[in-house]
């Protein structure tokens, strides 16, 4: 909302927590990827908080970036910039959308107020770091950036065994079970005894 006042008591503590996430350092790394990611068009936003969201405010950057990921047919077929609230918060809501069918899970997505209203550019961070991190899992040739910048995710390591493997492992006691070695109470006290008179 764009008539709101400042926030005070418990509401600014937390509001002031939400921003403490915030990340400089991260906000480079994602204006260089986004910038090889999209090309030169897209442009870069002036250093800090407030630059970063008037960037990305009216979601023509976001959409770029999306339809960039993703080979043949795009998932945001029409980006226009528009002084509209509704309009671009509508363009936020379509990268959201295809960002998830790209395989962003719903714990790592921001909501659209995240980004429009500034309440937590931390978790628009946040989103974009797990974008660009499946975007380096994937392998699909579409990743534009430097291979240190985002964490590569776990694939799966499916092993299989023969049943005389099977067999063998089953006589082994691991350490996760514990060992009955040393396991006497021989020589402990407890203090002195009670006295019962």
């Amino acid at each position: 909302m764009a008539n709101k006042g400042p926030s005070f008591g418990l509401s600014r503590q937390v509001q002031d927590k939400i921003d403490s996430k915030y990340d400089s350092e991260l906000e480079q790394i994602l204006v260089e990827w986004i910038s090889r990611q999209c090309g030169s068009e897209v442009g870069k936003p002036e250093a800090g908080k407030t630059g970063f969201q008037t960037w990305l405010k009216d979601g023509c950057v976001l959409c770029e970036l999306i339809n960039s990921l993703f080979t043949g047919n795009k998932p945001v077929k029409k980006i226009a910039s528009s002084p509209a609230a509704f309009k671009q918060m509508e363009q936020i809501s379509q990268f959201l959308n295809a960002s998830e069918k790209y395989g962003v899970t719903k714990t790592d997505m921001f909501q659209t107020v995240d980004l429009w209203e500034g309440k937590d550019l931390a978790a628009v961070q946040r989103t974009l770091s797990a974008l660009g991190s499946l975007a380096i899992t994937k392998e699909e040739g579409t990743y534009k950036g430097e291979a240190n910048w985002f964490f590569k995710k776990a694939q799966e390591n499916k092993r299989d065994f023969s049943d005389d493997q099977m067999k063998a492992g089953k006589n082994v006691i691991g350490l996760q079970m514990g060992s009955n070695q040393g396991a006497s109470q021989e020589g402990m006290s407890y203090g002195r005894p009670r006295q019962i008179m």
